[in-house]
């Protein structure tokens, strides 16, 4: 499964690939007039309209013994999509770790274990208000599908010229950590001197007896 998903945002079998791309746009865009419901129900009315001629016409064609009765779907019906109980577990089990450290972070970041990461995440919560005015979840899924089927094969066209862009920016961010680290020394208090330890009356004359 996860090679054939590769493959598609790759775009390594072209006519795969746009059908796939093609539906999921064109399904995405059709909610924005449409329910979830009436969508499904109508790419499986279309699939089906497919389907069913096909079947028919093979079925026809079994009956005047010019097929030796072929399923045409045959190769879908014999695939197997179930998981072993070793791949449900280990599915499970990353399900879990994904929540596990999102809820880690969450609250890292919320009770400001680190503050540099804490004002990123303060700035990023920020702009994400200023997007969900301009714009609605369903077009950020539509945005985000057209990236991942775009994004991947940029990367792999200009990945020098990325990689080149990406050094230059990260050069950038640590120097504006380092200043925010320089101010931040400069602004914080110096520590208090330690107090000094107290001399106590007893032995105070020991000293004085020393002394003479």
């Amino acid at each position: 499964m996860a090679t054939k998903l590769v493959d598609l945002v790759y775009w390594r079998h072209m006519w795969r690939t746009g059908v796939v791309f093609t539906g999921l746009v064109i399904g995405l865009a059709s909610l924005f007039q449409l329910s979830a419901v009436t969508v499904v129900s109508n790419v499986f009315l279309g699939v089906m309209c497919i389907t069913f001629p096909l079947r028919f016409y093979y079925k026809l064609l079994e009956l005047l013994r010019w097929n030796p009765g072929v399923h045409p779907f045959q190769s879908c019906l014999d695939y197997d999509s179930s998981l072993t109980n070793k791949e449900t577990v280990m599915l499970v089990e990353e399900i879990v770790l994904l929540i596990a450290f999102a809820v880690t972070e969450i609250k890292r970041l919320i009770f400001i274990e680190n503050i540099f990461d804490s004002i990123k995440f303060v700035v990023l919560l920020y702009l994400l208000t200023y997007v969900g005015v301009q714009t609605n979840g369903l077009t950020l899924v539509i945005s985000a599908v057209i990236a991942v089927f775009s994004l991947p094969l940029l990367y792999k066209k200009q990945q020098v010229r990325i990689r080149r862009m990406t050094r230059a920016v990260r050069a950038f961010v640590k120097r504006v950590k380092s200043l925010f680290s320089s101010v931040y020394d400069l602004a914080r208090p110096p520590p208090a001197p330690a107090p000094k330890p107290a001399i106590s009356a007893a032995n105070v004359p020991k000293q004085k007896a020393k002394s003479k």
